[in-house]
C-alpha cells in the first residue's frame, strides 16, 4: 500500500512539474490500487459455524460431508483427513467413537477421540465403499498398501474437491462471502476453531497437542491467547477482588503482598500458570520450580473450578492407599495418606464438598 501511494506521488508530481517525458494520462488506476486484507478470526465464530454446518449437513455428496464433519470435529489436517484408511474408526472402552489418523507432518500417527456425528458420516462412507472392489494405494508417507476411506469407482478424491470444491458450495449456501464472491471459511480454520473452543472450554495444553498433533506447547498456547475472554475469567478467579481460592500462596493474594510487576506478569502470562489441579503462581526471576509436591508448594493456589479434578486426584489417592496396603508398604501408605489429607483441606477451604462430581476429562 505504502509503494503504490509513493508510486502515485511520484508520477502526479512529476506531471505538475512539467517534465516532458512525462505521459498526459494518469498511469495508475483506482482498479490498481492494492486489495487490502479481509480482517477475521482465524477461528469461525459461533454465528457463521452454525451456519456453515447446516450447509454442511445439507451437502449431496457423502464423501464431501464426511471431509467436512471429520474436520470439524477432529480439528485434523486436510491432507490427514484424505489419507484416512478405510478401518480408521473404532471406539474407546466407553463407547466413544475414536479415529485414528494416518503420519502427518510430525510424522507419526495418533488417536483423538470425534463427534458421533462425524463417527456416522465416516461409517455412511465405509458402506458405499464396501461394494467396492481395489487393493489399495501405496501411501506416500509410510510406502505401505492402504485402502484409502475416500476413493471412488478406484480413485482417490483430491483434497480440492473434499474441502475447496465443498467449502464454495457450503459457503454460497450459508452467505459466508467475501464482497467479490469467494468462501470466507477454508478447511484450516476448522482446525483453529477446534483448538480454540478446547481451550475456551479449559482444557489442558497437553491435550490440546494431542488432539492437534503439535509437536510443542507453544504451538498449542495459540489457542489459549485466542480464547482470551477465558483466560481472563480465570484470572480473575484467581487474582479478582473476593476471589474464592485455596492453598498455600493464597494469603499471599489475599494480603496484597505481590507488587505491580509480579500482577502484570501474571496477567499477560497467566494461561502459562495452569497445572492439573490450580495455578502456580511462581514468577521468572525466582527460576525453575524444584517441587514435585506442588500441591504444599508455596505458590500454589487453586479455584472452585478445580474442586471435579481435586476430587478424582482424591479418589486416586484412595486407591494408592489401598494397594499399598496390600502389599504392606507402610511408607507408601503415609505418603499417599499425606497428600490425601491436602486434597481434602484444599476442598474444605474452598468450601467445596469433598464427595461430589468428579472431572472425566
Amino acid at each position: 500500500m505504502v509503494a503504490w501511494y509513493s508510486t502515485f506521488s511520484v508520477f502526479q508530481q512529476a506531471a505538475e512539474w512539467q517534465w516532458e517525458d512525462m505521459p498526459d494520462r494518469p498511469l495508475l488506476l483506482d482498479s490498481d490500487r492494492p486489495k487490502m486484507p479481509l480482517s477475521m478470526p482465524r477461528y469461525i465464530p459461533d454465528e457463521e459455524l452454525a451456519r456453515l454446518m447446516k450447509a454442511v449437513r445439507a451437502l449431496l455428496c457423502p464423501y464431501q460431508r464426511a471431509a467436512l464433519l471429520i474436520a470439524r470435529w477432529s480439528g485434523a489436517r486436510r491432507d490427514e483427513i484424505a489419507r484416512l484408511s478405510l478401518n480408521c474408526l473404532d471406539a474407546y472402552p466407553d463407547g466413544t467413537p475414536r479415529l485414528h489418523l494416518p503420519v502427518g507432518k510430525m510424522k507419526r500417527e495418533r488417536v483423538v477421540p470425534v463427534n458421533t456425528e462425524a463417527a456416522e458420516a465416516i461409517r455412511q462412507v465405509q458402506t458405499l465403499r464396501q461394494e467396492e472392489c481395489d487393493r489399495g494405494f501405496r501411501d506416500t508417507q509410510t510406502g505401505m498398501l492402504t485402502r484409502y476411506l475416500f476413493v471412488r469407482r478406484g480413485k482417490r478424491l483430491s483434497v480440492d474437491y473434499l474441502f475447496a470444491d465443498a467449502l464454495e458450495r457450503a459457503c454460497q449456501t450459508a452467505g459466508l462471502l467475501t464482497p467479490d464472491g469467494r468462501p470466507t471459511v477454508t478447511a484450516h480454520r476448522f482446525r483453529h476453531t477446534v483448538g480454540t473452543q478446547l481451550a475456551e472450554r479449559g482444557v489442558r495444553t497437553q491435550t490440546i497437542m494431542s488432539v492437534l498433533g503439535h509437536s510443542t506447547a507453544s504451538m498449542s498456547m495459540i489457542y489459549a491467547q485466542i480464547s482470551d475472554k477465558e483466560v481472563l475469567k480465570d484470572y480473575q478467579a484467581v487474582l479478582g477482588p473476593g476471589a474464592s481460592i485455596a492453598g498455600p500462596s493464597a494469603e499471599i493474594l489475599r494480603s496484597g503482598q505481590l507488587s505491580h510487576d509480579d500482577i502484570r506478569w501474571l496477567q499477560a502470562n497467566f494461561f502459562k500458570t495452569e497445572l492439573e489441579l490450580g495455578h502456580c503462581l511462581r514468577l521468572p526471576q525466582e527460576g525453575a520450580c524444584e517441587c514435585d509436591l506442588y500441591l504444599s508448594c508455596a505458590k500454589f493456589v487453586t479455584t472452585p473450578e478445580y474442586a471435579p479434578r481435586l476430587r478424582r486426584r482424591r479418589k486416586r489417592e484412595l486407591e494408592f492407599i489401598e494397594d499399598a496396603q496390600s502389599r504392606g508398604w507402610q511408607r507408601e501408605v503415609e505418603r499417599h495418606q499425606c497428600t490425601l489429607q491436602r486434597i481434602e483441606q484444599l476442598l474444605i477451604d474452598l468450601d467445596e464438598p469433598v464427595d461430589g462430581p468428579e472431572a472425566t476429562d
